[in-house]
């Protein structure tokens, strides 16, 4: 197979190197060549031909934003990924590219002590999305994310077909498009709360929320511990905290942890969809979206053996097909759809749905590992 030929996109000398470095690194992938910013991005894309390009967000006389803008009118698809920084400004600006076209971003390494260490840290996050993008295999996911995958039909259900009561939601590569497009159509008399886990780093989270409620008739909020779980709110997952559901005598609240990665990841998909299955005695009508790995499908299992129902995204309309292709491959979908199709299988499931079902009470459910 050949290589996977990179262009790495950014200002600082020191980062190109680190990231050019690192990359060339890795057998599976070739550095192409590198610009300083957007404007001679551009220049080189159609001599270099690269399958991928990394994008700094603020390089001087073109910055990442506007390359991603241009690339995209184009009609260029070649896949990018931004360099961001953990701060507010960083976050919105990273949402902006991504709202322009880019696929996903990792986010550069902060207070670390050494060069080694921003180098591991770069290989830890840049690498994995790279193969996942191109199509590649990633270490960890069942098989290479943009392959063929037999969608095996739905399993026979073992337990009566139970009306939802809360609707779960995880997505990660791609998710903050795909979701844009979902949420914005559901309407505001929603009859179910609606809990959401996009594999995001904090700071990030709180200002998606907040990018959603102004997009959408539900109200979005970034997850707090301990809320009430009420029809037509969307609570998010916020960064570095696992999202779950706990019933009590007096109604559903939200409840935050910081135990153990699941797939990796924290928040993850499965502890929420393992909650919300005991908390609403499997009333529970989840959504997987688009996303690399395969958080969700062992949740995706809890949801259907107790008589939930599972939808997700199809591998035409998904950036990265891993974790709905992980459900789908699994016998666990019981719809899988393009994106323009899942807010009306989500309207058309939750027609069914019994506002005002108390879920039972429950112990907290965590993530595994975590302390109770």
């Amino acid at each position: 197979m050949d290589p996977i030929r990179v262009m790495v996109v950014d200002d600082s000398v020191v980062v190109r190197k680190i990231v050019t470095d690192v990359l060339s690194a890795d057998p599976g992938i070739e550095v192409v060549g590198t610009a300083v910013n957007g404007k001679l991005a551009l220049a080189k894309i159609d001599a270099l031909r690269p399958d991928l390009v990394t994008m700094d967000i603020e390089m001087p006389e073109m910055n990442g934003i506007e390359a991603v803008r241009a690339i995209r009118a184009g009609r260029n698809r070649v896949p990018i990924v931004m360099f961001s920084t953990l701060t507010e400004r960083g976050a919105s600006a990273t949402l902006d590219a991504l709202s322009a076209g880019a696929n996903d971003y990792v986010t550069k390494p902060a207070n670390v002590g050494s060069v080694a260490q921003s180098m591991e840290s770069v290989r830890e996050q840049l690498i994995p999305k790279i193969k996942a993008l191109t199509g590649r295999p990633v270490t960890g996911l069942p098989r290479p994310a943009a392959a063929p995958v037999a969608v095996r039909p739905p399993a026979p259900r073992t337990t009566p077909h139970k009306a939802p009561a809360v609707l779960v939601i995880g997505s990660s590569t791609g998710g903050p498009e795909a979701l844009a497009k979902v949420l914005p159509t559901l309407p505001a008399s929603l009859p179910v709360p609606v809990l959401l886990v996009q594999h995001m780093p904090p700071v990030f989270t709180r200002q998606f929320a907040q990018r959603l409620d102004r997009l959408c008739a539900l109200r979005v909020v970034e997850a707090a511990d301990g809320s009430p779980l009420l029809p037509g709110t969307v609570h998010l997952a916020p960064g570095d905290h696992h999202l779950t559901v706990r019933g009590t005598g007096r109604g559903a609240t939200t409840m935050l942890s910081q135990g153990p990665p699941e797939n990796f990841c924290r928040p993850a998909v499965d502890p929420l969809f393992r909650s919300a299955v005991t908390a609403y005695d499997g009333g529970v009508l989840a959504v997987v979206l688009t996303g690399m790995g395969s958080d969700g499908r062992v949740g995706a299992g809890a949801v259907r053996d107790a008589g939930g129902t599972v939808v997700v995204q199809d591998q035409a309309t998904s950036v990265v097909w891993g974790m709905p292709g992980a459900v789908a491959s699994a016998g666990l979908a019981d719809e899988v759809l393009p994106l323009d199709r899942v807010a009306e299988a989500i309207t058309r499931h939750l027609a069914r749905a019994l506002p005002g079902v108390t879920p039972k009470p429950t112990a907290p459910i965590l993530a595994r590992g975590a302390a109770r």
